[in-house]
């Protein structure tokens, strides 16, 4: 089962999809993630998109397209994939269609999720990041053991600088501007679906849970 969850940045997009995969067996393919491994490693894309990301700013569609279809090529014999923040212009959108035609990879459906802005900043503006394994706390909702260190291996835990208020409101005017108008792109061709992401991650667990029954 192959899916897109879209959605402004602290909508839980990557939470649910980390869950999901591990509940399904199906792989999770999140755009920032991908796009910070590549600048970790100092690779043409990753020294092209640095600047661009820390300013809270969008990748070209070229390439981004060209690294996430490279990704979906090699998973053609998995159980499937969870596209997480990609797409995220139209322009996207359509070249991704073409993609998956072309490749005969079926896509299931799309989930929205939203949730006011206000709640959006809190979950950004608390988030905190493991240096190792990139695993993601909250300083309210999924705090460390002991403040401002990792759990697992005791380093200071770092907050990224798309998380910093400036670059957060920037990111939303981003989303709104650039990626919001999916929402009907998808719903037109009667694969969206809402999914209202204000609560915590149980109750949207179980939200996701029906709709996936539904789905399949």
């Amino acid at each position: 089962m192959n899916l897109i969850f879209l959605g402004p940045p602290g909508a839980g997009k990557g939470t649910h999809a980390k869950m999901l995969c591990e509940k399904c067996g199906v792989t999770q393919l999140a755009a920032g993630d991908i796009l910070r491994r590549n600048i970790k490693e100092g690779t043409s894309l990753g020294m092209l998109a640095k600047d661009v990301i820390a300013r809270g700013e969008l990748v070209s569609d070229d390439l981004v397209n060209g690294m996430m279809f490279e990704e979906m090529r090699a998973l053609r014999n998995a159980k499937g994939f969870i596209l997480d923040g990609y797409p995220r212009t139209i322009g996207q959108a359509e070249a991704l269609e073409k993609f998956l035609a072309k490749e005969k990879i079926p896509l299931a459906a799309v989930m929205n999720f939203d949730a006011p802005e206000a709640v959006l900043v809190d979950r950004l503006a608390g988030r905190r990041l493991c240096q190792v394994t990139g695993k993601i706390y909250h300083v309210r909702n999924m705090p460390p053991k002991k403040e401002g260190v990792c759990d697992c291996h005791g380093k200071p835990l770092l907050t990224r600088k798309d998380d910093e208020p400036e670059t957060i409101r920037h990111r939303l005017k981003v989303y709104h501007e650039s990626t919001k108008p999916l929402v009907e792109f998808y719903r037109r061709k009667g694969l969206l679906y809402d999914v209202p992401a204000e609560g915590d991650a149980p109750s949207v667990q179980k939200v996701l849970e029906k709709l996936f029954e539904k789905i399949r």
